[in-house]
């Protein structure tokens, strides 16, 4: 990497000139920032770590008969309905997220439960659970002044605690705060198209989430930026490493993480100039917890230890693998890969706007192609356009 070049697109503040035209926009971080509350929102990796952690030490996991469960409308609050387990003298509370797994369990709507008195409520879903055919079901219950029901699931369920993706990651990552090469992110500046990564944590830049249904984690290594291709000045097209990844102990979601190359995160946190996406999801079914030992957490590390060579690489020959010399040529190109005569003229103007220039090289296509993804106003009709770029990349690499 030509440091002199790297030094000349530095912000006098230490930030990196970017060019977020290119690429796609991710907007999978952004829906987590604006749906959390404060309480929701950590400023390190040790103290998330601490929450999940302490949670997972007061809870407790087994398998019940579900004809056994007793199911109790308290008097003094008729609003609330308590279960008692077998085994057990201690009356456990159900969230409403639990609440609703178990009435699932049983075929019962929990919508209109909820909208019954307690005492109604309760002899519903009692009938539910001595007559249904569900004969066990699994309970994680966590002790919180009072044992709360979290999650209600069939007795093949793979839980993954939150705590155990919380620790794979401070593996790579140590606080999230910049004691590794990983961060939480900083943000760009529209107004001079500087991102910054030096940014103070704090609830409203924080990208470490927990909620009492799930974990989410988004964090980069911005502080080492990486050259891939020239932009139409010359100067170089800079990027940055990014993943993010999220579990639910409780059945909200999936166990998942992503990981990318990003030009950019701004203030909403979304990302932007993202290339080389790739994810892997595992389902909490019976042989989850060891899928994610021998995938997902390998997976992470070799990420976050690997060269970017492959992908500084793969840009290269992106740039230098020329397809097109002339209109003829650029149509031809695109409508044999199946892009129609409205989306043809598209990507080729997107190309002139941002390059001064038609498209010739497959690098020049997979940026017209992005560009027009990201004016798709339907998600579906998006990740069609940006998976056909991705697949043209990927036959270069």
């Amino acid at each position: 990497m030509n440091t002199q070049l790297l030094d000349a697109r530095r912000d006098a503040s230490g930030g990196y000139r970017v060019d977020v035209n290119r690429g796609e926009r991710v907007g999978r971080v952004s829906s987590e920032w604006f749906s959390r509350p404060a309480d929701e929102r950590y400023l390190s990796l040790n103290e998330l770590a601490r929450t999940v952690r302490d949670r997972t030490d007061r809870s407790r996991t087994r398998v019940v008969e579900s004809a056994l469960i007793q199911v109790e409308a308290n008097r003094a609050d008729p609003e609330r309905l308590a279960l008692m387990l077998p085994g057990s003298n201690t009356p456990v509370a159900p969230t409403h997220w639990s609440f609703g797994q178990l009435a699932s369990q049983v075929g019962a709507p929990a919508a209109y439960l909820r909208q019954l008195p307690a005492a109604l409520a309760g002899i519903n879903l009692q009938y539910g659970l001595t007559a249904s055919r569900v004969e066990q079901i699994k309970t994680l219950e966590t002790e919180d002044r009072r044992v709360q029901l979290r999650a209600v699931t069939s007795p093949d369920y793979g839980r993954i605690y939150d705590q155990d993706l919380v620790e794979a990651v401070q593996r790579i990552a140590g606080n999230g705060t910049g004691d590794t090469r990983w961060k939480v992110p900083g943000v760009l500046d529209w107004s001079t198209g500087i991102y910054n990564p030096r940014v103070d944590i704090s609830k409203d830049t924080t990208t470490l989430y927990a909620s009492d249904r799930d974990v989410f984690l988004f964090l980069v290594d911005d502080l080492n930026p990486i050259e891939a291709g020239r932009l139409q000045d010359g100067s170089p097209d800079l990027y940055f490493r990014g993943f993010y990844c999220w579990n639910s102990e409780v059945g909200a979601k999936t166990l998942g993480m992503a990981s990318f190359y990003l030009r950019a995160v701004c203030q909403n946190r979304n990302l932007w100039g993202v290339e080389d996406f790739g994810e892997i999801t595992i389902r909490h079914s019976k042989y989850a917890a060891s899928r994610f030992a021998h995938e997902a957490a390998p997976a992470l590390l070799n990420f976050a230890n690997s060269s970017p060579m492959p992908f500084v690489n793969g840009i290269k020959a992106a740039g230098e693998r020329i397809v097109a010399r002339s209109d003829e040529d650029r149509t031809e190109f695109l409508r044999r890969r199946g892009f129609s005569k409205a989306e043809t003229g598209k990507v080729i103007d997107a190309v002139l706007a941002e390059e001064g220039r038609p498209p010739e090289s497959i690098f020049d296509f997979v940026q017209g192609i992005t560009a027009v993804a990201r004016d798709k106003a339907h998600q579906d009709a998006r990740l069609d356009m940006e998976a056909r770029a991705k697949k043209l990349l990927d036959r270069v690499a």
